[in-house]
């Protein structure tokens, strides 16, 4: 640690002097890139953010739980009902649980199997995620008996975080497992966003798009979110199971059909939703509805969050930070594309800033599969970085997911410096006909470049780190 404090007190000189600044070897770089990362994932963990965002207050005229400004009373006799789902849902239980302490009555969360850590009084269910299964419908059921239970004097307090659509399926009547999950993973492979993918959901259950806030009716109701949506529309994230839905059965299936997947889904996807269209079933709770006065949505955390985290310790690290955006969406190799140019403006032309540079972006983008591979979006993101840029030099660039996964591959991202540039040029490589079979998982994992992480316990888009010296 030292050592990199020294080399951090250098630059900062060498920068104020107008010197060149000292270059970074392919190790330090990748060390640093890391570490900014890392960083950016500590800020939105749950045992950071639901301290910050809860608390227990004790007074002589009885108990309340604080939030965001507002204060919840406990009431005698009333019970205190966690429910939740999504990746960092057991992560938010544990946090909750450990300051809310006796006052939790009970509930369960459901999360992806392999990001579950264990409650004493919350009950933790595990899942399939992002082709929701019948461990799905269970919890679905589970959590559903509870919010059905809850009464006047009770206080529910929801859990929401990225991965909630596919974690808590509870079909719409009419409407099979198997033809949903035919719906989402026609909807996957076609690149919708999620926007466009949630809108569906909501549409197609009995607890998304403010059917959690209709059935926990009367009760209070309080949901935290770790957001994992662009722009954080909280009717988005996990589908909106608290909120009010803008959305109505007409736009679930324009998505259906711009997306081309409208022909073939299942017969009993389609009838569902003409049957809404014509009115015959009844559309999702609007914004205005009344049994939202009784309800409050908080967002807890998100990619901004996470951003400003990697700026501050790029900035320790002697890097100028510069969040680009954290609204970064689109084709996962257009990206990488205009990365690559960017990174050749600022060593040639020190724009948008002057090297040692540290360019931070997050947000969502999105693949269209057309080849056979196994792909991941931070992957492609990266592999095509590594195709259009002229060489690697004093570069690096790590892309990766913040909960630890990217889209069905194993691994959370890949990292790509001099040595991948090296490695490319001695093995003669052709990254096009990886790109055009979607299969960056299989170049990084044979090649090298793969970063991996445990499931992270939180989830907050993607977040791409591009160093430039």
């Amino acid at each position: 640690m030292a050592t990199r404090r020294r080399t951090s007190r250098k630059i900062k000189s060498s920068l104020g002097a107008g010197k060149e600044p000292p270059t970074r070897q392919p190790a330090h770089l990748r060390r640093d890139a890391k570490a900014i990362f890392r960083a950016a994932l500590a800020s939105v963990r749950a045992e950071k953010v639901l301290p910050e965002t809860i608390s227990l207050e004790t007074t002589k005229a009885g108990e309340w739980l604080r939030c965001a400004g507002k204060r919840f009373p406990l009431r005698p006799g009333g019970r205190l009902i966690v429910v939740g789902a999504g990746k960092a849902s057991s992560h938010m239980a544990r946090a909750a649980e450990r300051l809310l302490g006796r006052r939790v009555d009970g509930g369960a969360v459901v999360t992806q199997r392999g990001h579950a850590v264990r409650c004493k009084r919350i009950e933790i269910l595990e899942a399939g995620h992002p082709v929701p299964d019948e461990d799905g419908i269970e919890a679905a059921r589970t959590i559903g008996a509870w919010i059905d239970g809850a009464g006047e004097e009770d206080l529910v307090l929801c859990l929401i975080s990225g991965g909630g659509s596919a974690l808590m399926p509870a079909p719409a009547e009419g409407v099979t497992l198997g033809e949903k999950r035919a719906a989402t993973g026609a909807l996957l492979k076609s690149g919708a966003t999620i926007n466009a993918l949630n809108c569906v959901r909501k549409h197609l259950s009995r607890l998304k798009g403010g059917h959690i806030a209709r059935r926990a009716a009367p009760a209070r109701l309080l949901t935290l979110a770790i957001s994992d949506v662009i722009g954080d529309p909280l009717d988005v994230i996990a589908s909106g199971p608290t909120c009010g839905d803008p959305t109505t059965f007409a736009d679930a299936e324009r998505e259906l059909k711009s997306h081309g997947v409208w022909k073939s889904l299942p017969p009993g996807i389609r009838r569902h939703l003409q049957k809404g269209i014509a009115g015959d079933i009844p559309e999702t709770p609007d914004p205005a509805d009344p049994l939202f006065e009784r309800v409050h949505n908080v967002v807890a955390a998100n990619n901004e969050t996470a951003l400003k985290a990697a700026a501050g310790a790029a900035r320790a690290l002697g890097y100028r930070p510069m969040i680009l955006t954290r609204r970064m969406q689109g084709e996962a190799r257009e990206i990488g594309r205009f990365l690559a140019g960017l990174t050749d403006g600022v060593r040639g032309e020190g724009f948008p800033a002057r090297p040692p540079v540290c360019l931070l972006l997050g947000g969502e983008t999105t693949v269209t599969v057309r080849g056979k591979g196994i792909g991941g979006r931070c992957q492609e993101l990266a592999l095509s970085f590594l195709g259009r840029i002229a060489d690697c030099d004093s570069v690096c660039l790590l892309s990766a997911g913040s909960d630890g996964r990217d889209g069905p591959s194993p691994t959370a991202g890949a990292i790509v410096d001099g040595g991948s540039m090296e490695i490319l040029k001695k093995q003669g490589l052709d990254v096009g006909s990886f790109l055009s079979e979607n299969d960056s998982y299989g170049y990084f994992n044979r090649f090298g470049g793969a970063f991996s992480l445990t499931p992270t316990g939180t989830n907050v888009m993607d977040i791409v780190v591009l160093l430039v010296c």
